[in-house]
């Protein structure tokens, strides 16, 4: 699926950053979708940022009657949700090749995204050797790893964990993001877990909230 370098979106707030802040989008979506994003995070000049949005590949999704649409893994069903194994492990080794390309100039990374591409993320962060700066993860879930062939790396995996979700999602319930806080704290992580009165979308204050947290992840 990933013979040629994941195509991607790239925006640089001022010149010569050294944070790069991965973002991954949602099911259906692509890497413009969060790129209005952002002027509003206001990041100040003095720590510029580069915003980097990749696209996932389009693939057939079986909840969607298997309609072709950009997906980081085809999602088999939502109740429960359970994943393609197979799919996630290529996603998580394009989105590894990207972050490491991308800390040949820009050394910090967060990494983060929406509903699909924030259980990416997450099993990015937890699985590979990246150890980003901070991970974000918003209205989304904590894949089943073992199920699909995945398993957390023992050490530090990153030093915060930014989540946020919706306390009326009808698509990735409550109860799903919560059990992926509790997964997190289990593994030793500390995680900043926020809910608003929302569904499956973000909103101003969750937006408000984030960019104070990447804020203090820049003056660290």
């Amino acid at each position: 699926m990933f013979d040629t370098p994941l195509e991607h979106l790239q925006i640089d707030t001022g010149p010569e950053p050294r944070t790069a802040i991965l973002w991954l989008h949602g099911l259906g979506a692509d890497g413009h979708d969060f790129e209005p994003l952002v002027p509003v995070l206001r990041i100040p000049r003095a720590t510029p940022v580069r915003f980097v949005f990749p696209h996932a590949p389009v693939r057939p999704v079986t909840i969607n009657g298997g309609m072709a649409m950009r997906a980081w893994y085809d999602l088999l069903s939502l109740s429960p949700l359970r994943e393609s194994g197979p799919d996630l492990r290529e996603s998580i080794a394009a989105i590894e090749a990207l972050c490491r390309h991308l800390r040949a100039s820009c050394p910090r990374l967060l990494l983060g995204g929406f509903s699909q591409g924030g259980a990416v993320a997450l099993a990015t962060a937890l699985c590979t050797e990246l150890r980003p700066e901070g991970v974000f993860a918003l209205s989304t879930y904590l894949p089943n790893l073992t199920h699909a062939g995945l398993e957390p790396l023992a050490g530090p995996r990153t030093s915060a964990i930014y989540q946020a979700h919706g306390q009326a999602d009808p698509i990735i319930p409550l109860t799903a993001a919560r059990a992926a806080t509790q997964s997190l704290e289990d593994l030793g992580l500390s995680v900043e877990s926020h809910e608003y009165p929302m569904a499956h979308q973000v909103c101003e204050a969750e937006i408000s909230d984030l960019r104070a947290w990447f804020l203090a992840r820049l003056a660290d």
